[in-house]
């Protein structure tokens, strides 16, 4: 059994930040205290002058396995999010074959089994011809049910009204949404073209993904919750109108959650004249003021979670012109520190930082014993250094796409060190090789 003791540290943790040390032994955690003493056969590391965080938990990512592997896979973007100090992720069922049987959700179970450097849960997507699949499921088989309310690929956008109806009725799992109004997108694109032609400038993307195309599909989301007394959780918001659809009240309280992603907190519409495709995102980037209104709802609890939607693509795809680039960026090696740098702007405080990306995440998914820096629990944990600078190179990129929009930048904060399940899986700045993360276990249903 391993045993690792960590020093010195400042805890961030259930809304205080105070000194602590922090005795692991095997897969969790044995004791938090002061003046910790180490046995000789406990590793110690110092973590004087460092943060110690819960490990990230990411609720939405694409790491494109199985069938689009040649953008990544669970393998290489698990291994970058460890970096990042995300310790656990839930993967989106938009891959090839898609994850929209319960069949195909064993099969990628077993792919991650073995492979992935941080703990792994996966939705089961919704069509409009799979509610016999969505019924069968029973608690813990998936982290909750995918649907796109907005333009997807195959046959995942889900438009039929008495489906969703039926979904939101019988659905025994969260439902996580995808909220765009294809109609409006469509509409948009006509006149897009109709000015344009094909050569579409890129900072046409949140006019065509538009504010109210967001907000006419969000809005229905919410009604039918309302109706149907559904779990919903509304992903990636990006706009200032949304945010009157959600309560401010504490997580426990509410059926209906909602998630913003940290490129929507940091870019603005101004990025598109100099970062182009490499930041179209759907929902898109919107304004600046939008970003302000997003940052305001995570201070006052109308926005539960801070996720990432990493979705790698080929630097061939991204180059393509406006209608041919495939939309989505990849985020998790740098995620936390984006958010430790709006920490250090003031934008909100870095216990509103855990509790947003540990906390809510495992409280609103019912993941079983994580997410917190208690005895007794699994030891994921993250050590930060707010004082070591991070320059993001190319050479660095653990991403299988080998790209980042944030090449050049440099972050004011580091990754130190990541544990997962006890086992130390990165630390200065390079992975030791351990292979840690387990499936997660969810005990939340409807």
């Amino acid at each position: 059994m391993n045993k690792l003791l960590i020093k010195n540290a400042r805890l961030i943790n259930e809304g205080e930040v105070r000194d602590a040390d922090v005795l692991i032994r095997g897969e969790r955690i044995d004791k938090i205290g002061t003046e910790i003493s180490a046995a000789d056969d406990v590793e110690v590391i110092d973590a004087r002058g460092c943060y110690l965080i819960p490990g990230m938990i990411d609720d939405q990512v694409h790491f494109r396995e199985p069938g689009l592997t040649s953008q990544g896979d669970l393998a290489t973007e698990s291994a970058a999010a460890a970096a990042g100090g995300i310790t656990s992720f839930m993967d989106m069922p938009n891959v090839d074959p898609q994850t929209t049987t319960r069949e195909a959700l064993v099969n990628k179970y077993r792919l991650a089994e073995n492979r992935c450097t941080a703990n792994y849960g996966f939705y089961l997507g919704a069509t409009n011809s799979n509610i016999d699949e969505i019924r069968r499921l029973e608690t813990g088989e998936a982290c909750g049910i995918k649907i796109f309310m907005g333009a997807s690929t195959g046959n995942m956008l889900v438009d039929e009204p008495e489906v969703l109806e039926s979904i939101f009725e019988q659905s025994p799992l969260m439902i996580a949404t995808h909220c765009e109004h294809s109609p409006t997108i469509w509409d948009n694109e006509a006149h897009a073209r109709k000015e344009f032609g094909e050569d579409v400038p890129m900072s046409e993307h949140p006019h065509i993904r538009s504010a109210n195309a967001c907000l006419t599909s969000s809005s229905f989301a919410v009604e039918l919750a309302q109706r149907h007394d559904a779990l919903l959780h509304i992903l990636h918001l990006t706009t200032a109108i949304e945010m009157g659809l959600f309560s401010d009240a504490h997580r426990s309280q509410k059926r209906i959650t909602a998630e913003v992603c940290v490129h929507h907190l940091w870019f603005d519409d101004a990025r598109y004249e100099d970062l182009g495709a490499q930041i179209k995102c759907n929902p898109a980037i919107k304004t600046s003021a939008d970003r302000e209104a997003l940052i305001a709802a995570l201070n006052d609890g109308r926005l539960d979670i801070i996720a990432t939607d990493h979705a790698p693509h080929t630097w061939v795809d991204k180059s393509e012109s406006y209608f041919k680039a495939p939309s989505g960026l990849p985020l998790v090696q740098h995620a936390l520190l984006v958010l430790f740098d709006l920490v250090k702007r003031g934008k909100f405080s870095a216990e509103v930082l855990v509790e947003r990306t540990s906390h809510a995440p495992a409280d609103i998914f019912g993941v079983k014993e994580r997410g917190y820096v208690r005895e007794g629990w699994f030891a994921d944990l993250v050590i930060i250094d707010s004082n070591k600078p991070h320059v993001v190179g190319k050479e660095q990129l653990l991403y299988k796409c080998q790209w980042s929009p944030f090449e050049g930048h440099t972050f004011s904060s580091s990754i130190d060190t990541t544990i997962i399940n006890g086992n130390v899986v990165y630390r200065s700045g390079k992975l030791t090789g351990v292979i840690e993360g387990q499936r997660l276990e969810f005990g939340r249903s409807r």
